[in-house]
């Protein structure tokens, strides 16, 4: 006996069934003829002959005989009955069983067999009439003999699992097994009209969408004939509806402006809300969204660039280079964040022109001086009446492109309110983690902004947070010496007032010796803006004769530029001409440079108290107790005379406060040398905090300090040891005109200038 195993089929007894498995077909060859017995056992799971083992198949197979045999290896079988598998063996070479038959009850008679199978023939034609096969397919089904043959054939459509069909043979009654193919057959039927209706509704579907895109098509063609023909007529909707196309916008900022422009389409003209949504549209289509190109960066002309703009300031120019050349090997915004700090006029702002330009990139400064509202940085929610976006954004949309150099000015200067805190704010716009997806509250949406080059300026960074001032790298702009200013007020400021002011070169002559003078008699200050104040001003001045009829030129000489510029000479504090106790030469830092101060003591008949003058801030009122201390501690002989007198400290200019730890060791020296009667030469000068200890500690501001000190004529200035490397910042013409002593304790102070 043959034994086919088979898989995923329905076979009862009493039908023909064709063979089309590729194991049987292999043993029909050799073994198949016709009235040859077979067995047809079915699998659990479909597997290849080699890996079968008797747990793989079912307990109940039927038996057939073969009827025919063609040339292709295809077998007609007729099914005879149901049997027990009781035992099965599978080797290498063939299957062997032994069962028993599993006789079936025949509780319908034929007549009722025949009737519920013409009944789901007529259902099953019914399903075919509107099938463009369904007259091929109705005489097809007319050949089928029984149920049982119509759901043999149809076993791979069937939607019931490979268990389901099991027990369609499995089961012992006939009426039972009738029953589960009718409901197959139903199910078939039933999933096979939903399948129709599904096509059909999705075809009407597409058919509807393509006519929509049709008529869209032919409006957009006939719509563009129009605005071609009358660009002067184009709809508002029309406009945002080409610019938000043409935007390139990143997925999230289009569906917000496509969302917007139809609630503007919804509220037209006369709307309300029409004038903020057409304010929204018109910002955000303005935005430049696509990324630019980053291209590499020629380093000799960026060079020549900064060096045209701007006189000295090399290491500030070699920390930009640095930077841009580590931008040009990421091919990306790269690198950290810079913050150029120093006093007004050094350059801070200007420079960032100078890096846009070496870059080939739109420039954008924004102003944050004086910004308390947090919504100035990351913009106003548009809820709220007269909503705007952020300044960065503003900046940005100004640009036109997505990659400008943006200077963030005076970053210093920004304050915290019940409108939030704009420093915080800040982080997320200087963050490179973050900025890439940075959401202004007036956009909704986010947009990158790590392309942007930010390069932030101060004046001081003491009033910088702390969380901010670490996104930043800090690049000191020490201010200008004389020379510096002069090589400045020659090359660039004066030949710009000249251009500004209309007036010829020819017509006007200003000397070397005159600019020294400007500069060392008409400013006090660390840049160079109020030496471009009186150069403008002396421009002016010459400007009023030439139009008055002075044709022959003018030139102007040092004692001509108090009627030039209608100033007096301003009074810089320079050196002692006499030393005397208790009066010692500190230095200062200032928001416009250094500056020189005198620090005065004197005793007074009293009952040992301490008076300060000079409007002192706290910190140098506890300079003046440390002093105190340190003065009676190494003077103890002396402890009468703090005893019976009053010591009287006053720090001139009263009018001015004056604050800082850095006037420690030049209390303390003054005390001294009042207690000791010994005066310090006034060509000296001192700065530096000190502790209980007698320690000089270092201090900030040590260029600014030593530019004073050589202005005001100082030879010597006394400086902690800490600040040794600072001198690195000091320029070298500077420091050659000073003699420059380190110290580490006050005794060091005391030594050198003969207080002990």
């Amino acid at each position: 006996m043959i034994i086919v195993p088979y898989y995923n089929i329905v076979i009862v007894p009493g039908i023909n069934l064709f063979f089309q498995n590729n194991y049987f077909r292999e043993v029909a060859q050799e073994r198949a003829e016709t009235g040859k017995d077979i067995a047809c056992l079915m699998l659990k799971e479909n597997k290849s002959r080699e890996t079968m083992s008797p747990e793989d198949f079912y307990p109940i197979g039927i038996t057939g005989t073969i009827e025919a045999v063609d040339n292709e290896g295809n077998v007609k079988v007729r099914t005879i009955e149901r049997v027990n598998i009781d035992t099965i063996e599978v080797t290498a070479d063939a299957i062997e069983v032994t069962f028993s038959k599993r006789p079936q009850v025949e509780d319908l008679t034929p007549e009722e067999t025949a009737e519920r199978f013409e009944n789901v023939r007529a259902a099953f034609a019914r399903n075919l009439q509107n099938s463009p096969i369904g007259m091929i397919a109705r005489n097809y089904i007319q050949q089928w003999g029984s149920l049982g043959e119509m759901v043999a054939t149809l076993s791979d459509r069937l939607n019931i699992s490979n268990e389901e069909k099991y027990q369609i043979l499995a089961a012992d009654t006939l009426s039972e097994q009738t029953e589960r193919m009718e409901q197959a057959v139903y199910q078939y039927l039933e999933a096979d009209k939903v399948r129709k209706e599904a096509a059909e509704a999705q075809e009407s579907q597409n058919e509807k969408i393509y006519r929509e895109q049709a008529i869209k098509k032919q409006i957009e063609f006939l719509q563009n004939e129009l605005d071609e023909m009358h660009p002067e007529n184009i709809s508002d909707v029309r406009k945002f509806e080409k610019k938000i196309e043409a935007s390139g916008m990143n997925e999230t900022a289009h569906a917000e402006a496509v969302k917007v422009l139809n609630r503007m389409k919804q509220e037209g003209k006369d709307g309300h809300e029409y004038g903020m949504l057409y304010d929204y549209l018109d910002f955000v289509t303005s935005l430049s969204w696509k990324k630019e190109e980053m291209h590499p960066v020629d380093l000799k002309e960026a060079r020549k660039i900064l060096d045209a703009d701007h006189f000295g300031l090399d290491k500030v120019k070699r920390r930009i280079v640095q930077q841009l050349a580590v931008m040009t090997l990421n091919q990306k915004q790269f690198g950290s964040i810079l913050l150029f700090v120093g006093a007004p006029g050094t350059g801070k702002t200007s420079i960032g022109q100078s890096i846009a330009k070496a870059l080939g990139r739109e420039y954008v400064r924004v102003s944050l001086g004086g910004i308390r509202d947090e919504a100035e940085i990351r913009g106003h929610r548009r809820t709220y009446v007269g909503a705007m976006p952020s300044r960065i954004m503003d900046g940005i949309k100004r640009s036109g492109v997505s990659n400008p150099v943006v200077v963030l000015d005076e970053v210093d200067k920004l304050a915290k309110d019940y409108g939030g805190d704009p420093s915080s704010a800040l982080l997320e716009v200087l963050d490179p983690e973050q900025n890439s997806t940075f959401t202004d509250h007036y956009m909704n949406v986010p947009y990158d902004l790590s392309d942007v080059l930010f390069v932030c300026t101060a004046n001081t960074t003491d009033t910088i947070q702390e969380p901010l001032l670490n996104r930043m790298e800090v690049i000191q702009f020490p201010g200008y010496t004389a020379s510096e200013k002069f090589q400045i007020a020659k090359r660039h400021l004066l030949p710009r007032a000249m251009e500004e002011m209309g007036i010829h070169p020819e017509k006007l002559k200003v000397s070397d010796s005159t600019l020294r003078t400007i500069i060392s008699d008409y400013t006090m200050e660390a840049g160079v803006r109020g030496l471009k104040k009186r150069l403008d001003t002396l421009c002016r001045a010459a400007a009023v004769r030439l139009v008055e009829g002075n044709n022959r030129g003018i030139s102007v000489a040092p004692g001509q530029l108090q009627k030039y510029l209608d100033s007096k000479p301003l009074l810089h504090d320079h050196m002692l001409e006499q030393k005397q106790p208790g009066v010692v030469t500190g230095l200062a830092w200032t928001q416009a440079g250094g500056e020189i101060l005198f620090i005065e003591a004197v005793f007074t008949k009293g009952k040992g108290n301490v008076i300060i003058t000079g409007q002192l801030g706290d910190v140098m009122k506890e300079s003046v107790q440390i002093a105190v201390s340190l003065a009676k501690s190494r003077f103890p002989e002396k402890a009468e005379l703090f005893e019976k007198n009053d010591l009287h400290i006053h720090v001139p200019s009263g009018a001015v406060p004056k604050d800082g730890p850095s006037a420690g060791i030049t209390l303390t020296t003054a005390i001294i040398s009042l207690v000791t009667g010994k005066p310090v030469s006034p060509k000296i000068a001192m700065t530096g905090e000190v502790s209980l200890r007698g320690c000089v500690m270092p201090i900030g501001g040590l260029p600014e300090k030593l530019m004073a000190a050589v202005r005001a004529g100082i030879t010597t200035v006394f400086i902690p040891v800490e600040n040794e490397n600072d001198l690195d910042e000091v320029p070298s013409e500077v420091k050659k005109s000073l003699e420059i002593i380190p110290v580490h304790m006050v005794s060091d102070v005391l030594e050198k200038t003969g207080l002990c």
